[in-house]
């Protein structure tokens, strides 16, 4: 294809990612508690709710089944859908009528969002990181998300002021009527952005019946992005879906809204600083050695959390956010890059689906398992044995130890040279 073209497309594509991220920002962490909270769902629930985004990923088996070919057309749809379902979460507190219907609404609205949003997620990212040089894909994936970032600081100061104005005077429901005819606004751009992309033709048509792609479930290459997915998602889910609802929480953190969009500028200026560093280091020394740097890092930062308490919660969440923020800066992308370093081109799409299903069904297991404890302890007056302690100081202990867990694993078991694809389609045919 023409390079012009492809280098349209791929300028399309960091603003499709920007305005993505927008609509994410909006129905997920303290966006989403303002909602729960406002429903009446307490913070063991916002959890577990939160971590649907997790159990999302499930859904993405579907797409090795449903997408054939080109899938431009499909995945637009479906991102239409999605979006006004996510539009919708802000409409139902403003219905009248019945409190526990209301909630039972919620759910189902944010469950099927979540389940249209990760069964075209596979096949958008193979179609539009296919625009990308295979040498490039570490720093271009850097640009998007430092656009991404700065651009979402921005958004996020934006609509927290809109919370804060109309929670200022006890009128939180025309702020959601703002935000839910912002999230419209969104869409349309999304739409518009991925309509002007182009789609690459590929070398080798994805079509494959049930047994091809039960195939992939063997390849020990997909096994081993998997494994590195599951585990990360597990430390992952042990603490952070219920962070939202502690910022936000009188009895917790209590942080106000403007407060938030701070430390959103913070995460944004000190991810954006790494983003950058990673991918080139990526593109260099490769994907794994980068994430085993950037789980060490994740670590640190949970460990910190570990001593966060109303008293300190301003400084040390903020320096907990800012280890999260370089961390994420590069596993966001390695994770989904190590498909593309270790499984052949014909089998990336369904590696993708498989690891981030397995994973976010574990990441969502997890979530729900804690979630009584985090109960328990909340009813008990933040006590456990004897000491006084808020859940999140315990699960942020455990994710910070399961994060060595990640970094050894990687350490042993994954491949520190980059497989080229040449080498990737041989291992592909010999494990058929």
């Amino acid at each position: 294809m023409d390079e012009k073209l492809l280098k349209r497309s791929r300028l399309y594509y960091i603003i499709e990612a920007a305005l993505e991220y927008f609509i994410s920002i909006l129905v997920a962490g303290t966006f989403l508690a303002t909602l729960t909270n406002d429903l009446g769902f307490d913070t063991a629930t916002t959890g577990v709710i939160s971590s649907i985004i997790s159990l999302g990923c499930v859904f993405q088996l579907i797409a090795m089944f449903v997408f054939r070919g080109r899938v431009k057309t499909p995945v637009i749809i479906l991102s239409i859908f999605n979006q006004l379902l996510f539009t919708v979460l802000y409409v139902i507190p403003l219905l009248g009528g019945d409190e526990a219907l209301k909630r039972t609404l919620f759910v189902i609205a944010i469950f099927v969002a979540y389940l249209v949003y990760n069964i075209a997620h596979p096949a958008k990212i193979d179609w539009l990181m296919s625009l990308v040089d295979d040498t490039k894909r570490g720093r271009f994936t850097a640009t998007k998300e430092i656009v991404s970032l700065i651009s979402g600081t921005a958004f996020t100061f934006a609509m927290g002021f809109v919370i804060d104005y109309f929670e200022a005077k006890n009128d939180l429901k025309s702020a959601f009527i703002v935000i839910a005819i912002g999230m419209g606004v969104l869409t349309l751009m999304h739409t518009l952005t991925m309509v002007l992309t182009v789609e690459k033709p590929k070398d080798t048509e994805q079509k494959q019946g049930f047994k091809d792609t039960m195939r992939v479930l063997s390849d020990k290459n997909v096994i081993k992005v998997t494994l590195a997915f599951t585990l990360w998602y597990i430390a992952n889910s042990f603490t952070t879906p219920f962070y939202g609802a502690y910022q936000r929480d009188v009895d917790g953190l209590n942080f106000p809204m403007w407060f938030i969009s701070i430390l959103a500028a913070v995460y944004a200026v000190a991810r954006s600083a790494f983003s950058y560093v990673w991918g080139a280091y990526a593109d260099k020394y490769s994907f794994t050695n980068m994430i085993r740097i950037c789980f060490g890092v994740a670590g640190v930062g949970f460990l910190f959390n570990v001593f966060c308490v109303p008293s300190n919660g301003w400084v040390i969440y903020t320096i907990y956010y800012i280890f999260n923020a370089i961390a994420m800066a590069g596993i966001n992308s390695a994770l989904i890059n190590l498909c593309f370093d270790y499984v052949s081109e014909e089998k990336r799409r369904s590696a993708l689906a498989v690891s981030q299903a397995i994973a976010g069904l574990v990441g969502f297991i997890t979530t729900m398992a804690v979630s009584p404890l985090v109960s328990y302890i909340e009813s008990s007056g933040n006590v456990l044995f004897g000491i006084h302690m808020y859940p999140t100081q315990l699960t942020s202990l455990v994710s910070a130890l399961l994060t060595v867990v990640c970094i050894i694993y990687v350490s042993i078991f994954m491949v520190r040279k980059r497989v080229n694809n040449t080498e990737m389609q041989t291992q592909g045919e010999e494990n058929q």
